[in-house]
């Protein structure tokens, strides 16, 4: 198969571009919708004028912020079939099914009720309008489920059968699909960690308030608030992670070994607190030193990979070369998956030559070896074992940085949610900046994330059954490239006018605010 490696990179490159500006909006949206519900709850059970001022600030904000990721998300959506028209012919009867259901369900409950959420005041009663304000919140988080459901499927195929008569895999089983460990984990690290943006960006925001002695008593609300939430949100942000890494470590083992920086398997596996890698390793198998120096924490890498503080957790070289597994499994080398995979992909020609030529025979025994060999069909796109190792330095690096990340915002938490209830953030200028500075933080965190999610799964579109140079377009790479940089001009413009009208917005202040009655 002749492939066009300019085009593979611009279309990811292009694909990667809308996902990383998408992803400036999404996780804002589902932190602070939350946190304006709560606020307009508030208002709701003490009548208060003040939390309603509030919560309709923050409406704002969270308006012009998702009408930007709404716009995004469509574009990010159209792209699966511009630029990746034979991953969408070979899956997109499953993966298109989560997708319709979120234009479907979650995207005309978001419309519906954001309506009322902006315009209702002093039109429909308070509690209609709370909980037209909650289903706005519902609908944004109900999108990301199944988002993040057709993702998780990429990450780890289940409730499938592959048709060699359309050529097409086809969904066999909704609710593996949907309920996988895989999505139901993603989901919930996903949507808390979002959480977490959503605090910082309030704390940050109010704090820069406090700085220019503006707005004090809403400040300092919407500080207690968020810094409260965020603390809960960065918790549980923690444990989810946990679960999502033990998925990880099930399903996609050379990912965890890619985040980890793991070539070498071994028992009482450390967890790398931080390090650096060795620039000089180019190869698994080239006896070069990993790192130029790391802090583990001693047995708790097969802890987190295997629940047992001692087990085994194969590295790259393993999982390249093959092992034995703990229950006695003699595991595949890469080689050989490259084997079954090329024979795979031979057994379905010849089941398309004789179904063709109407030689039942013939059609029943390549069936027979298409299914036993189905399990590494992509495998037969890569041309070696190195191929099927993702890039380690960026897999490795954004990991670590999430998590640092994420340990640093529990830490800054606490001790806002402490001086807030000791009613003395108004004194402390220090902490006030540091909130101010998070903001940014919290958005390397959520694309960090990602970046380990989307480089650590690579060379695959779909784990172990397509690999992305089989996934693309039959597109030039220039007409790819052309509207690569059209989109980054647009995104740009796009960026710079929601980030005027927002600073605009947060510069006029909650009084400018009129409160409808």
């Amino acid at each position: 198969m002749n492939i066009d490696t300019s085009l593979i990179d611009w279309s990811r490159a292009q694909f990667a571009m809308t996902a990383i500006y998408h992803w400036l909006f999404v996780p804002l949206t589902l932190g602070l919708g939350v946190i304006q519900a709560i606020m307009e709850t508030i208002y709701y059970k003490t009548g208060k004028d003040f939390w309603k001022k509030t919560a309709q600030f923050w409406m704002k904000v969270f308006g012009i912020n998702f009408a930007i990721g709404v716009a995004t998300g469509l574009i990010l959506e159209f792209e699966f079939g511009t630029n990746w028209s034979n991953y969408s012919w070979f899956v997109g009867d499953i993966f298109g099914a989560p997708l319709a259901i979120e234009g479907i369900l979650a995207f005309f409950m978001e419309a519906t009720f954001v309506a009322v959420m902006y315009f209702g005041w002093g039109k429909v009663s308070k509690g209609f309008h709370l909980a037209s304000t909650w289903l706005t919140v519902g609908g944004a988080t109900i999108s990301a489920v199944w988002i993040l459901v057709a993702n998780s499927w990429m990450q780890y195929p289940t409730g499938m059968t592959f048709n060699p008569d359309t050529v097409r895999s086809e969904m066999t089983d909704f609710w593996a699909v949907a309920l996988s460990p895989v999505a139901v984990n993603k989901f919930f690290h996903t949507a808390v960690s979002s959480w977490i943006l959503g605090s910082a960006f309030v704390m940050g925001i109010s704090c820069w308030f406090l700085l220019k002695k503006r707005n004090k008593e809403f400040a300092l609300a919407s500080i207690k608030v968020s810094s409260i939430f965020g603390l809960v949100a960065s918790l549980l942000t923690l444990w989810t992670g946990d679960g999502s890494a033990y998925q990880v470590a099930q399903k996609q083992p050379m990912k965890l070994a890619a985040m980890e920086g793991l070539y070498q398997g071994k028992k009482d596996a450390g967890l790398v607190g931080f390090g650096v890698l060795n620039p000089a390793k180019t190869a698994y198998n080239d006896g070069q030193n990993p790192f130029l120096f790391k802090v583990e924490l001693p047995g708790m890498l097969s802890f987190l990979a295997e629940r047992n503080l001692h087990d085994f957790v194969p590295g790259i070289q393993d999982l390249s070369d093959g092992y034995t597994a703990a229950d006695g499994t003699q595991m595949p080398s890469t080689a050989e998956k490259i084997e079954k995979g090329k024979a795979a992909i031979h057994a379905l020609a010849e089941y398309r030559l004789a179904k063709k030529a109407n030689d039942t025979a013939k059609m029943q025994a390549a069936r027979s070896q298409l299914e036993a060999n189905f399990p590494y069909f992509g495998y037969g796109y890569l041309k070696s074992p190195a191929d099927a190792i993702p890039p380690i330095g960026i897999t490795f690096y954004a990991f670590h940085v999430m998590v640092i990340l994420g340990c640093a915002f529990i830490l800054l938490f606490i001790i806002s949610a402490v001086v807030s209830h000791k009613r003395t953030f108004d004194n402390k200028r220090w902490l006030q900046k540091v909130c101010l500075w998070a903001i940014p933080f919290a958005y390397i965190a959520g694309q960090a994330g990602w970046m380990v999610t989307e480089f650590g799964r690579q060379p695959w579109t779909i784990e172990g059954l397509l690999p992305t140079s089989a996934a693309v377009s039959d597109l030039s790479a220039g007409n790819v490239r052309l509207t690569f940089f059209l989109f980054l001009i647009l995104f740009a413009i796009l960026l710079v006018a929601e980030i005027r009208i927002m600073v605009k917005t947060i510069q006029k202040g909650p009084d400018t605010l009129v409160v409808q009655q």
